[in-house]
């Protein structure tokens, strides 16, 4: 695919492509190779954009989704691989989603909640990590459970454990695992909403943004975010319709 010198610029401002990455997704970043190289869904895709764009990229790290979407303030990052939340459209231009993972809840032992739709209820309390996406989807829908939000996936884990909530909300695949290390308890069929895992770039960058957003179609029609899925053997996500 072509690019505008702007868009280039853009992409790029110190000449080098710096591609914000979360690490608490261990869906879309898996462990670093031994010599550090970042792998996973997010870190090929990131590859192949800047390949295309022709540019050489950087990795710049964080520990949670809501730490490196906040890092767009600092311009910490000029491309990021996060979900696609309208909070954070404030700041940050995204594209159609090339991936989503579904959002759902798990609960304890002994739990008389059968449904999600149950979960809205007062009294309930539901464990999240803080500012991810499915954190602020439910401080949106959720008219009377209580969030009760920590910082990081495993920390809201220990806490629906240690203070016995009544319910844990969170990315389906995780919740597996979850609901594995703890006997009796289930998780609640369907889901509340699926995750949009798109590319950001920072507002104001139009000509970025654009070959972004053309990229992430791309990639999907081609089979290429399909392919990157099989590769890193990840379960439990989707390939995004067109945008």
């Amino acid at each position: 695919m072509a690019i505008s010198g702007a868009a280039r610029k853009e992409l790029a401002p110190s000449g080098t492509i710096r591609v914000g990455l979360n690490y608490q997704n261990f869906l879309l970043v898996l462990k670093d190779a031994p010599d550090g190289t970042p792998t996973g869904i997010a870190p090929d895709l990131a590859r192949e954009l800047a390949k295309r764009a022709g540019l050489p990229v950087e990795f710049v790290r964080f520990d949670a989704a809501g730490k490196l979407a906040d890092a767009v303030k600092a311009a910490a990052w000029d491309v990021a691989f996060l979900g696609a939340e309208p909070l954070r459209a404030s700041e940050i231009a995204f594209s159609a989603a090339y991936l989503e993972i579904p959002v759902t809840f798990l609960v304890p032992a002994g739990s008389s909640i059968k449904s999600i739709q149950e979960i809205d209820t007062a009294g309930v309390r539901v464990a999240v990590s803080e500012k991810s996406a499915y954190d602020l989807y439910l401080s949106r829908s959720l008219k009377h459970a209580r969030l009760v939000r920590t910082q990081g996936i495993d920390a809201s884990f220990r806490m629906f454990v240690e203070q016995k909530l009544e319910a844990l909300g969170g990315l389906k695949p995780r919740l597996v695992s979850d609901s594995a290390a703890l006997p009796g308890s289930r998780i609640l069929e369907g889901q509340i909403t699926a995750v949009q895992q798109a590319i950001g770039v920072p507002n104001g960058r139009s000509e970025a943004a654009k070959f972004v957003r053309e990229f992430a179609e791309e990639v999907k029609a081609s089979g290429l975010v399909g392919r990157t899925i099989e590769k890193h053997k990840v379960r439990g996500v989707t390939v995004a319709p067109p945008g």
